[in-house]
């Protein structure tokens, strides 16, 4: 029994002093914004501890911006951004920042698109010319994008079409909006990556890819002086783009019923989710959602593992799913897999008991900051690099500001019990669920 209480003080001990020097190194990194003149904002992240540096650029298109027919656009055209210019040749881009120490790679979101490289910092005007030269002058060969929309439809396959799990999860978020382009993936549907030509492509990028509908994020031990001049040399000549399509933002309709989808395909389980509409950071209610789902799902003595799993036995697995950081309102999704000889619906009334707990009142303030630290640590933690501190600066400035990041663990602080069963009553409601079952089925049957 010392032993153990020994040991659990000294990892509150070790946890104490990488919490503060994570603080203290925050603390040294100073951030700084400016914008060039044709629109495009900088924000650079001064961290001399940093043993390497970052350079993103971030877009602000995503998956919601993609016209009907075409789902998909936006993450087939960044595959094709690393298939040469007039200047450099396809994969010619990430060659060279591989060959000087570094790494490239990016994503695409609902929301926007980030290109990256991760670099030693006196090799960041690597960056700004291959990142800029990208920006006005790519290729697009058409047999290039044949070939590229091939490697994404079958990327499509392996990840969604022969995986029921994640089958049912696009069909439940299809299903859970009818309105909001959250609803469709952003992998595209098949058919239509299956539709995408070269001059659709080049028409996407041409109204999205422009300075005054991006920004960079830079982070690390760098020379900020020597930056600017170099981003005004090569990005401040690229013209804005003026013709950009006005965005129309689509409110969801509310909900007043249940809905449910069902899936029938090979799997070895019955799988469950549940889906409810909930507002997206900074809205009040998103710190206790954040907590709320904490609560539920992190770690093996959280609610949903230590009932359905280690308790009753129902299910093999459980989780639950929310993330505020979306520019519009989205889903909190709770789910799990049926331990072998349960059903589908033992999975999904256990999950539904567990929210009637919480509205009830249950949970005490002892559960209650286990999680807000849990969140607090993860959140610290999660910019233990010049690439990461990147990162989240990119995210919040997507919500609306950079500055954001600042008030996200001061609202993870103020949620209450209270806030749990309020925010628990208003959202986690009957007409406004929606419930995806995985039906399983043998090889060969329909």
């Amino acid at each position: 029994m010392t032993y153990m209480i020994e040991l659990k003080f000294g990892f509150l001990v070790l946890i104490a002093f990488v919490f503060i020097g994570l603080l203290i190194s925050e603390a040294i990194a100073t951030t700084t914004e400016y914008r060039l003149d044709n629109g495009m904002k900088v924000i650079i992240i001064e961290d001399p501890k940093s043993p390497m540096a970052t350079f993103q650029v971030w877009y602000r298109v995503g998956s919601k911006d993609e016209p009907a027919g075409k789902t998909g656009i936006s993450h087939l055209l960044e595959h094709m951004m690393f298939k040469g210019t007039p200047r450099y040749g396809s994969k010619e881009f990430s060659n060279i920042i591989q060959r000087n120490g570094g790494i490239d790679n990016a994503f695409t979101t609902k929301d926007y698109t980030v290109y990256f490289q991760n670099l030693p910092a006196d090799r960041l005007g690597l960056s700004i010319e291959l990142e800029s030269d990208r920006m006005q002058n790519l290729l697009l060969d058409p047999k290039e994008v044949k070939a590229e929309r091939d490697v994404v439809m079958e990327e499509r396959r392996l990840r969604y079409e022969d995986d029921p799990q994640n089958l049912l999860y696009e069909d439940t978020v299809a299903a859970a909006l009818k309105a909001h382009p959250y609803r469709t993936p952003i992998i595209g549907w098949m058919s239509d990556i299956a539709s995408i030509e070269r001059d659709d492509l080049y028409q996407h990028y041409r109204t999205y890819y422009s300075p005054d509908n991006a920004f960079i994020v830079i982070a690390g031990s760098v020379d900020k002086e020597k930056l600017t001049s170099e981003l005004q040399r090569y990005f401040g000549g690229i013209k804005a783009q003026s013709q950009r399509p006005v965005r129309k933002k689509t409110q969801e309709p509310i909900q007043n019923g249940e809905r449910r989808v069902y899936l029938k395909k090979e799997a070895e389980l019955p799988y469950v989710l549940i889906a409810y509409p909930v507002p997206s950071f900074p809205h009040k209610d998103s710190f206790a959602l954040e907590v709320l789902s904490a609560v539920l799902s992190r770690g093996k003595s959280s609610r949903l593992y230590r009932s359905l799993v280690y308790d009753k036995k129902v299910a093999i697995d459980t989780f639950s799913s929310y993330s505020g950081f979306y520019q519009d309102p989205f889903l909190f999704v709770l789910g799990g897999t049926a331990a072998p000889g349960q059903r589908a619906e033992d999975i999904e009334r256990h999950l539904l008991l567990e929210l009637e707990t919480l509205k009830s009142g249950y949970i005490d303030n002892k559960e209650l900051e286990k999680a807000k630290n849990q969140i607090e640590a993860s959140f610290v933690f999660a910019q233990d690099s010049a690439h990461a501190k990147a990162l989240y600066t990119g995210m919040f400035e997507v919500l609306g500001d950079w500055r954001l990041r600042d008030k996200f663990i001061d609202g993870i602080r103020s949620v209450s019990v209270e806030d749990i069963k309020r925010v628990t009553e208003s959202y986690f409601t009957q007409d406004r669920r929606t419930v995806g079952t995985l039906i399983p089925i043998k090889r060969g049957n329909t």
